[in-house]
């Protein structure tokens, strides 16, 4: 078996995209838009590995709010290929303005890795 996509509700779903288009080289779908509910989401695949649907509705707030949607996952760990490339995406990614939370590190498990949050706040972790 194979995870075949993740799902992540943002705000700002442009914003989103691009981050994970630039910084991690997803490649985005076309955009589709339910007109009814106004759902919409792009589906990004790279170039291993699961996709990633982000996904948008105006009304995410409310139905968080009332339960008929849910929060889950605590973060997403994306492998670069290398030590070298860890931190140089960090620097790459603090240097633009985005919230390291996590330096480049050894952790008790054997991982190294960092952790950034992504424009909606998602924690990723940045590993080999």
């Amino acid at each position: 078996m194979n995870i075949e996509h993740l799902a992540i509700w943002v705000n700002d779903l442009e914003n989103t995209k691009k981050f994970y288009e630039t910084y991690f080289g997803g490649r985005s779908g076309e955009k589709y838009h339910n007109p009814n509910t106004l759902f919409t989401s792009y589906f990004l695949t790279f170039q291993s590995g699961p996709r990633l649907e982000l996904m948008h509705r105006p009304d995410i707030s409310k139905r968080l709010q009332e339960g008929q949607e849910t929060m889950g996952l605590t973060h997403l760990a994306i492998s670069v290929g290398s030590k070298e490339k860890v931190d140089k995406l960090t620097h790459q990614l603090k240097d633009d303005g985005y919230v390291v939370v996590g330096e480049p590190r050894t952790t008790g498990d054997g991982y190294y890795e960092s952790v950034i949050l992504d424009p909606e706040g998602n924690r990723l972790e940045i590993t080999i």
